[in-house]
Parts: structure tokens; C-alpha cells; sequence
């Protein structure tokens, strides 16, 4: 399971995590402003579960959120871990989440069992909603992003692409007394499943029938069209850096539209030796500008494109092979792209 961007934004692509964003938070609304009599029908009671063979409670107790704090952080997660279902789809994304959820539960009632009978610490009742799954993504989330660097504070600090949904995941474990035991449940759920060590993935799977019949029911529902509007430039940007921005986005829309044109009249030849070299067929904007910069307008040279043989670094080839691509197609979009694995992650995840 993998990658950060895929070049839209919002939710295109993903219907179930835009369902888990909506149904929830308005359920949690409902249950804590226009009926807290029902409230206690939710509670996550593993006392109740143990002694009052109330097995139902965990099933109600672990979807609905009963705290807002804890609804809003979880959403800020779920809709950052919408990439996982853009990557693989729906059916195995909702698959992950259903084994964490069942997988979750029974580690709830053994590290609470555990507490008891190690350090004689009693847990009856722990935080209610959809929390298992949601920490159980940070299993793939850290075994399979890519780790870029954004900045860096005071020179020592760094600042990456994945450091704001660590935070908000620091913030949903504090948030309550017994959270962290949802969160190690979660963790220990999602280590399970995604490693498959105990072939559970072949077990707790949502089948292809309810896949269908969520597909017909969330789809029309919850699908969104991709979006077609220019991304906007930064606020507060100079005219240089705004100049440069544009230049990017159109710099990739010309590789896109240059790659889907070239794959449609070239198939044979893609299959055969991969992912082609974009540079190799047209200049970059960038570098366009840079040659009317020194050269003058009427002394540009023509451009001459990287070798096939541009050295790539082995790390980030390693990075793509562990997304799922092939070492071929991963060094042919690396060079493409001029070792910019951003750049490249998204060539590769839109074709």
C-alpha cells in the first residue's frame, strides 16, 4: 500500500473514504447534540461484554465516535489516507479496514486482559468509533510513503511530507485516558494484516458480492468527477516563484498529455521496453527558459534530451519497487522525470 499525491485533489477516486468522512461525523452529531439518550447503546463496555455477554456492543461500541474531538481528528485521517483506496480501490482498501476492525477487537480484549492480570488495572470501558482501523493505516502508511523532506526548523527539526498526519494521529492518542490501548490494538491489528504473516488476508476480506453491491450503492453517491481546475498558487508568493509554479503544472500536463498520446499509438512498443522517456520527445518548460534566459531569443540551441542511460539513484528505485511498480518502468520514469520521485510516483500512479 502506497504514496502520498496522486495529482487530484479532494476525494476523487475514493468513495468509501469520502463515506467514512460523511456518515460518521453526522451520526456523532446526532448522538451528541439531538439524541444523548441513546448514547449509551454505543458505549465501548468491555465489562459489559465480559460478564453481561453483551457481544453486540462490540459492533455498535466500535463505530460511532461518541467524542467530537476524537471524530474530527479521525476524519483529518482518513481523508489523508484516501490514497490507499485511490491506489488499490475500494474493495481492497475496504478489506484492510474490515480485518483491522475484526482483528482489532479481539487484541482489545487480550491487552486488557493482560493489563488486569500484569499490572492489576482494571479497563471497562474504552473509546468508542471507528479507531482500530484508522491507527491500524499508520502500518502501511509508514512502511510504504515515500519520505520527503519539506523544510526543516531551527536547522535540526525536519520537516517532512508525513510529519502533519503524525501529529494529528499524536493528538487522537492523547485525547483520552485509554487511547493509547485502541492505538496499540490498531497497530498490532495492522502489523497482522498488512505483513499477512498468519494468511489473514485470505480470511478477512469483504467479498466480491458486498464489494459490488457498496460499489452500486456509494458510487453514485459519493463519486465526484476529477477535477479539472488549475491547482492554486501559493498565497503570498512572489511574481518568480508563482512564474515558476506555472511552469510546473504545465511542465506535467505536457508530459501527461504527451505520455497518453504516445501509449495510445505506440502499444506494442510500450510493452516491450516499458515506460517511455518523455524527455526524450520534448523539452521541459524549465529548461526552455533557461535557454531563452542565457541565450537570447535568437540563439537558442536545440534541446538536447538526457541520455537513456542517466545514472539514477538505487535508493529511490528501491522506494517505487516497494510501491508495487517493476525496477524497469520505476528507472525509466526516474530518468524521465530527472530523478524527481515525486514527479515520478505520479506518472506512475496515473498510467
Amino acid at each position: 500500500m502506497m504514496f502520498t499525491s496522486t495529482g487530484s485533489r479532494g476525494l476523487y477516486k475514493a468513495p468509501l473514504s469520502k463515506s467514512l468522512l460523511l456518515l460518521p461525523t453526522v451520526l456523532t452529531v446526532l448522538l451528541t447534540v439531538l439524541l444523548p439518550q441513546y448514547q449509551d447503546l454505543l458505549i465501548y463496555n468491555l465489562q459489559a461484554v465480559r460478564h453481561g455477554m453483551q457481544f453486540w456492543r462490540l459492533v455498535s461500541g466500535r463505530l460511532i465516535c461518541l467524542d467530537l474531538k476524537d471524530t474530527f481528528c479521525s476524519s483529518l485521517l482518513i481523508y489523508n489516507f484516501r490514497i490507499f483506496e485511490r491506489r488499490f480501490g475500494s474493495h481492497k482498501f475496504a478489506s484492510f479496514l474490515f480485518g483491522a476492525w475484526i482483528l482489532s477487537a479481539f487484541v482489545d480484549l487480550l491487552l486488557t486482559e493482560a493489563l488486569r492480570f500484569m499490572f492489576e488495572l482494571k479497563v471497562d470501558v474504552l473509546p468508542a468509533g471507528l479507531l482500530g482501523p484508522v491507527f491500524a493505516l499508520f502500518v502501511p502508511f509508514y512502511s510504504s510513503i515515500p519520505r520527503v523532506q519539506v523544510t526543516q526548523l531551527l536547522g535540526h527539526v525536519s520537516i517532512t511530507n508525513k510529519s502533519l498526519t503524525y501529529i494529528v494521529g499524536a493528538q487522537l492518542l492523547t485525547s483520552s485516558a485509554y487511547m493509547w490501548v485502541v492505538a496499540c490494538s490498531g497497530l498490532i491489528a495492522g502489523m497482522l494484516y498488512y505483513s499477512n504473516k498468519l494468511a489473514v488476508q485470505k480470511f478477512l476480506r469483504v467479498p466480491g458480492w458486498a464489494a459490488r453491491c457498496g460499489s452500486v450503492l456509494l458510487e453514485p453517491v459519493f463519486s465526484d468527477s476529477e477535477p479539472t481546475a488549475e491547482a492554486p498558487l501559493g498565497m503570498g508568493a512572489t511574481l518568480d516563484i508563482q512564474r515558476q509554479q506555472r511552469m510546473d503544472m504545465l511542465d506535467q500536463q505536457l508530459l501527461l498529455s504527451q505520455l497518453a498520446h504516445l501509449r495510445r499509438n505506440a502499444q506494442q512498443q510500450q510493452a516491450q521496453t516499458g515506460l517511455l522517456n518523455w524527455n526524450r520527445f520534448f523539452p521541459t518548460l524549465r529548461q526552455r527558459g533557461q535557454n531563452r534566459h542565457h541565450e537570447g531569443p535568437q540563439q537558442q540551441q536545440p534541446y538536447m534530451h538526457p541520455p537513456d542511460n542517466t545514472a539514477v539513484a538505487e535508493e529511490q528505485v528501491a522506494r517505487l519497487m516497494e510501491m508495487g511498480f517493476s525496477r524497469t518502468d520505476a528507472q525509466e520514469a526516474l530518468r524521465a522525470s530527472n530523478n524527481d520521485i515525486n514527479i515520478a510516483t505520479n506518472f506512475l500512479l496515473q498510467h
